[in-house]
């Protein structure tokens, strides 16, 4: 029977915890009586996590165990954990105790008002408030602003979808922290929740400020996949042109002072500035068609639709009269 609910829990070197965190999952899923199953995602361990996970899984079948060949990163797991995933509803979440998952009967009810995405919050985080609080805080804000997706803790991994929205996602990177944002794309509705975090138990967080720079160039991405993936030439062409026409305008003055004022140009840096200007506004203007180019391929060759349907309300079809 396919489950009602999926949960997804990506891990790494987590081998103190895992028996514990299956235990908590199967006590108050079980209590909560829905049908579920959870998909653990063994992320390239050098422990004994998989081995802890393989004597679980064979005497429990709800457990699904996906173990990778190397270190691939959360996103890759959570693409991965998606994919294997049966549930009409796909809950996400850590594996090391800190996520409490009495918090998803709550979520899933709150999904149920008419949101497709459900976040957790972690208003009262127990983790280092320099090293962790507060530069997660810093990024909320950025990444809120940028995307417009406005979420109190882009960093919560304890998260509801319904299945057919985060299906449809190619992730890369380290970008499972923006699916949020990456799924307002289709028109989803999002909703947010305070939940319970705790202290880490066992082992040390994977995680700290060396992140910062590759989960800024990821925001760049998502920020620009938002807003001109199906229309990149207006990117590229508007800069192309102010900077065109500013190269442009320099060529332009130059010339007039020499034609009529009889002044040498010849010397002058700021000639080649505006050719510069010119020429690369004439690049980037040619990038940008050559991007609207690629994008229509890609949309095309895969059939990708450039909307997303929520709903549709039709007259049922009257059976022809024999």
């Amino acid at each position: 029977m396919r489950p009602e609910l999926s949960v997804v829990i990506p891990v790494l070197d987590e081998a103190p915890n895992i028996e514990a965190l299956f235990r908590e999952l199967v006590e108050v899923l079980s209590s909560w009586g829905r049908n579920f199953e959870a998909i653990v995602i063994d992320d390239g361990s050098t422990d004994d996590t998989f081995e802890i996970l393989s004597r679980l899984q064979a005497n429990d079948p709800r457990l699904r165990v996906i173990r990778f060949r190397r270190n691939f990163g959360q996103t890759a797991a959570f693409s991965a954990g998606f994919a294997h995933a049966r549930g009409r509803l796909i809950v996400t979440a850590d594996g090391d105790l800190q996520n409490d998952f009495r918090d998803i009967p709550r979520m899933v009810e709150k999904l149920t008002e008419g949101f497709d995405i459900v976040c957790g919050w972690r208003k009262a985080r127990q983790d280092p408030w320099l090293s962790r609080v507060l530069v997660s805080n810093l990024a909320n804000l950025l990444i809120s602003r940028v995307t417009g997706v406005r979420l109190q803790d882009y960093g919560c991994s304890l998260k509801v979808f319904r299945s057919e929205v985060v299906k449809s996602l190619r992730l890369y990177g380290e970008m499972h922290r923006f699916i949020p944002a990456i799924a307002s794309e289709q028109g989803v509705r999002i909703a947010e929740v305070v939940v319970n975090h705790r202290p880490r138990r066992h082992g040390r967080s994977k995680y700290g400020i060396s992140r910062t720079v590759p989960v800024l160039l990821d925001l760049a991405t998502v920020k620009f996949l938002l807003s001109y993936s199906t229309r990149p030439l207006q990117i590229f062409g508007l800069v192309g042109l102010i900077m065109g026409g500013a190269g442009t305008t320099i060529i332009g003055w130059l010339a007039w002072i020499r034609l009529f004022g009889g002044q040498a140009i010849g010397g002058r840096p700021l000639l080649l500035f505006g050719i510069l200007l010119l020429f690369t506004g004439l690049q980037l203007v040619t990038l940008g068609l050559l991007a609207e180019l690629q994008a229509r391929t890609y949309h095309e060759s895969q059939g990708k639709p450039t909307y997303h349907i929520r709903e549709v309300l039709e007259a049922q079809a009257e059976e022809s009269m024999s």
